[in-house]
């Protein structure tokens, strides 16, 4: 990888920014959090959602979120992870899909980068972590999302399930 110029170091800051506002304002992070902060844990044995905290992280469903634009983004290429390696990335996916996280997930934060396109909406879910969040995508318009959590303990068998409604194309990259 070659050296990162200005521009490029400032849109890194920008993502980093915006996908760090997006990740507490979805995950309702709060001083208290089981899970390093945040009360959309995972390590509590209950599924979480990353929601706004109400009370309990388990309570109700919440609405989809609307995913935030950040120029330059697409779906025909992987998300950039901001914190750590990717372990497992794809791009240009319509639909449903399982991805198996090979040796599933250390101790320590683990993230989710999600850029999608299309009127719907997208969920996604760690698991056995418990994790789950929804996004609102847009027709015309790529919308991306940067969400983090911090495990406790590691998980050897671990997966991200993305449940995408038809008009949805996304891609999608987690990092460790």
């Amino acid at each position: 990888m070659g050296e990162l110029t200005a521009h490029r170091r400032a849109r890194i800051g920008a993502l980093t920014a915006a996908c760090l506002v997006t990740a507490l304002a979805v995950a309702g992070c709060t001083a208290g959090g089981d899970a390093g902060g945040c009360t959309a844990g995972g390590d509590a044995g209950g599924k979480k959602t990353a929601s706004p905290s109400t009370g309990s992280p388990n309570s109700a469903t919440t609405p989809p979120q609307r995913a935030e634009h950040i120029d330059g983004e697409t779906v025909t290429k992987a998300p950039q992870i901001v914190d750590g390696k990717a372990i497992v990335s794809v791009a240009s996916v319509r639909g449903n899909r399982e991805l198996p996280l090979d040796g599933g997930v250390r101790s320590g934060p683990v993230s989710i980068a999600v850029n999608c396109e299309g009127k719907g909406t997208l969920t996604v879910e760690l698991t056995p972590v418990g994790l789950s969040f929804p996004l609102e995508c847009v027709a015309g318009e790529v919308s991306s999302t940067y969400n983090q959590i911090a495990l406790k303990k590691a998980r050897k068998d671990a997966t991200v399930r993305v449940t995408a409604s038809s008009g949805v194309r996304w891609s999608l990259s987690v990092g460790q």
